[in-house]
């Protein structure tokens, strides 16, 4: 049985980017650049709009407010290109031209699942809020990891992870900070039917 991880970058106050911010905020250190070189090869899920974010940036298209990407934005995206990736999506078209994607119209929740089932190794996600949001209600997520900036972006953050988020309880299964500044949490997500105190009114 593959293993599923929903994997975010947040701000302190939880959202996945910031109008203005660089990637990771600007903030990413050497340690936590050198955790990231060192993760395990897994497929990376995402929906419609997270492809056509990153393949643009795959592509060249620099974001708002750049003049170019920083090497370690650069790093980034072209691992991201390396590795294999599933589309699910019933509004983009084939051929994709990102390399290495698959492009699924079928039922995202199924088709995890099934990938699921078929031993396709590790499964991690790549943005795509509402997909990931799905995948934990249907009780497929294995893993919750969060890492946390050091910022707060309240005037400018954009693509608020957790409304419309059920209830969930989290047991922690790893900790660790890097560079002095970033911090990592894991957990083992559980949805729960109602809160510990019964059905609110």
């Amino acid at each position: 049985m593959s293993e599923l991880l929903v994997d975010f970058i947040t701000s302190l106050d939880g959202h996945a980017s910031g109008e203005g911010w660089p990637g990771f905020w600007g903030l990413e250190g050497p340690e936590y650049l050198a955790w990231l070189g060192e993760q395990p090869e897994a497929t990376y899920l995402m929906g419609a709009n997270t492809y056509r974010l990153m393949s643009g940036f795959a592509a060249g298209e620099v974001p708002s407010g750049q003049d170019e990407f920083r090497p370690e934005e650069e790093a980034s995206v072209d691992d991201l290109t390396q590795a294999s990736k599933v589309v699910f999506s019933s509004s983009l078209e084939e051929p994709l031209t990102w390399a290495n994607c698959t492009l699924v119209r079928d039922d995202a929740v199924e088709a995890v699942r099934a990938m699921k089932s078929s031993d396709s190794g590790l499964l991690s996600t790549i943005g795509s809020l509402s997909l990931c949001r799905s995948l934990l209600l249907a009780g497929l997520v294995d893993r919750f990891r969060v890492v946390m900036f050091p910022v707060i972006t309240g005037a400018t953050g954009e693509e608020r992870i957790y409304d419309r988020y059920p209830d969930v309880a989290l047991e922690m299964i790893e900790h660790r900070t890097f560079d002095g500044r970033i911090q990592l949490v894991e957990y083992k997500p559980r949805v729960l039917e109602h809160p510990p105190l019964g059905v609110p009114a």
